[in-house]
């Protein structure tokens, strides 16, 4: 298959996902679980606490590592009007076959991420011009690469984001980035080449009361050899329940393809806007 082809078949799935997810609709102005990040920014002055979950099935071809816990914790500041800083910090347990060469468990810090995220053009009612953001991220090797929690590489990564009210209870997000330095693994998930990635994603999530609101996404990536066999392409499930209304419990079902790719997962989190 040529490198034209592949990149049209990952289009063509994302856009079959999308018009399939499309009676669903889509969550207000919420964005964990999901990976498609959304347009919205913490307000200025007021911090956003993100806490997820996530447990997954690794590919048959990450073996001898057959499972990966990350326990993520993200803080969002909102610097100035339309202007957010982040910091987010995973905690990554890595278990092996017993039988394995390496240590059967392994659990750390893994590479810690600084964000910054700009809305420079908001959605506004009666406009078929959706919002607009960009966002900017910078990874630093501060887990070990030893024990496979960390890359040992600086990522430098810019998504750009759009996001379209289709209804007033359904909005869709699309994503596109470039991971220009270093690669795009977490621990064992993720493209380990090193260099230019290309990303893309796009959700779908409604809200179906004041509380509820679920959806679905998907994302992919792949390296600049347009090798789909190492890259990426996983969907998620999910949604959240607004308890308070400062917070809200977030929760995802995941499934992918190809080796940089769970194979299946969980995840569980929490959302808290101060």
């Amino acid at each position: 298959m040529t490198s034209h082809a592949r990149v049209s078949a990952i289009l063509k799935h994302l856009l079959l996902t999308v018009s399939l997810v499309a009676s669903l609709g889509s969550v207000t102005d919420a964005q964990q679980p999901f990976y498609t990040d959304d347009t919205d920014v913490t307000p200025k002055g007021q911090f956003h606490f993100e806490f997820s979950n996530e447990f997954d099935l690794l590919q048959h071809s990450a073996f001898p590592n057959l499972k990966q816990n990350t326990a993520d914790c993200e803080l969002d500041y909102g610097l100035r009007d339309n202007l957010e800083i982040g910091v987010e910090i995973p905690h990554l347990t890595i278990l092996s076959a017993a039988d394995s060469t390496v240590k059967s468990t392994v659990s750390g810090v893994g590479d810690a991420n600084l964000s910054l995220k700009y809305n420079f053009l908001g959605e506004h009612e009666n406009s078929r011009i959706p919002a607009m953001a960009i966002a900017f991220n910078l990874e630093l090797p501060t887990g070990d690469t030893g024990r496979q929690l960390g890359s040992g590489l600086t990522d430098f990564y810019i998504n750009g984001i759009l996001q379209k009210s289709l209804s007033k209870r359904t909005k869709m997000r699309l994503n596109g980035g470039i991971l220009f330095s270093g690669n795009e693994t977490t621990g064992v998930i993720g493209i380990k080449t090193r260099g230019t990635v290309f990303t893309g994603g796009g959700s779908l999530v409604r809200q179906f009361s004041p509380k509820l609101q679920l959806g679905a996404e998907l994302t992919g990536a792949f390296a600049r050899d347009f090798q789909l066999s190492k890259g990426q392409l996983q969907t998620l499930w999910g949604g959240n329940y607004q308890f308070k209304n400062n917070a809200s419990f977030d929760f995802g079902l995941v499934a992918g393809r190809f080796s940089a790719s769970p194979r299946a997962g969980i995840q569980l989190g929490l959302s808290i806007d101060f």
